[in-house]
């Protein structure tokens, strides 16, 4: 933006001019293998910058998409690890036992703040291939980025009362159900990657309105990419999202668009690099 209009931007919606020039916190992108054939690595991480996103949570099918924009840009890619070694493996990952030694062997081979983003419901969350994702994450006390109902979400947490989740498109639930579900475990955190409910038309809805300010440390932006079309989309959706955000007191604001994602995986990013300066 020139100078000129930004002032005149200011002069008649200091709010808006503000949240415009918000940093985001991407906390759902994924650079899978289909997107890594029409996209290069150099291209991907243009898009994420001149989007205005400082950080992006990333996993791929397979794990190669995210090593690669990790080798491209590591002040920008926070990496986790999602089991799907494929895009087909979602539906059949829970059931498949070679899934573990997949991920167990990238856990030793590379670092990560996370295991997922990946998918399961209900009684699933149960099966001893997910048990083994639950208790790998509290082996190397990183999070798991999951994918699934309010169900799930309770079935690991009884598996281990400490794990740390952030629970992928806010289950897809009832702004009043994600609250319930907050207010009950203080370690669990909401990506809003694929909602349109938070903000139906561009403005905020009151129901959402009213959690975000109750709870505004345990939200995050999210565009989620699980097509490379969809990679053409972060600009605007990182506009849409300043939008909404504007509408909210400007630290709420700050907190949802980036400081939340800082806060809660930045000293896990800087861990992970000062590692990898040892090795």
């Amino acid at each position: 933006m020139c100078g000129s209009a930004a002032v005149l931007l200011l002069a008649l919606d200091p709010v808006s001019a503000a949240a415009a020039e918000l940093p985001i916190f991407d906390a759902h992108i994924h650079y899978s293998h289909d997107s890594r054939d029409v996209l290069p690595p150099k291209t991907a991480i243009e898009i994420l910058r001149k989007s205005g996103v400082r950080r992006a949570l990333v996993s791929s099918s397979n794990d190669d998409g995210t090593q690669a924009l990790v080798a491209e840009a590591p002040d920008l890619i926070i990496p986790e690890l999602r089991p799907y070694r494929v895009r087909g493996d979602i539906s059949t990952w829970v059931r498949d036992e070679s899934i573990v030694a997949y991920v167990e062997e990238r856990l030793k081979r590379y670092r990560y703040v996370a295991i997922g983003e990946f998918h399961v419901f209900g009684a699933d969350a149960d099966l001893p291939v997910v048990r083994r994702m639950v208790q790998l994450a509290r082996e190397r006390r990183i999070f798991i980025h999951i994918h699934s109902d309010a169900d799930a979400v309770e079935r690991v947490f009884r598996q281990d009362p400490g794990a740390r989740l952030l629970w992928a498109h806010a289950g897809f639930d009832s702004p009043e159900r994600v609250r319930q579900l907050l207010l009950k475990h203080r370690n669990l955190w909401c990506d809003l990657a694929y909602r349109t409910d938070h903000a139906p038309e561009g403005k905020l809805s009151p129901e959402w309105r009213k959690v975000f300010l109750e709870l505004p440390d345990r939200f995050m932006v999210g565009t989620d990419t699980p097509s490379p079309q969809r990679w053409y989309f972060i600009e605007e959706h990182a506009r849409l999202a300043r939008l909404w955000l504007s509408e909210l007191p400007r630290d709420v604001a700050e907190k949802i668009a980036y400081r939340n994602g800082e806060a809660v995986f930045g000293p896990l990013a800087a861990a992970l690099s000062a590692k990898s300066e040892q090795r």
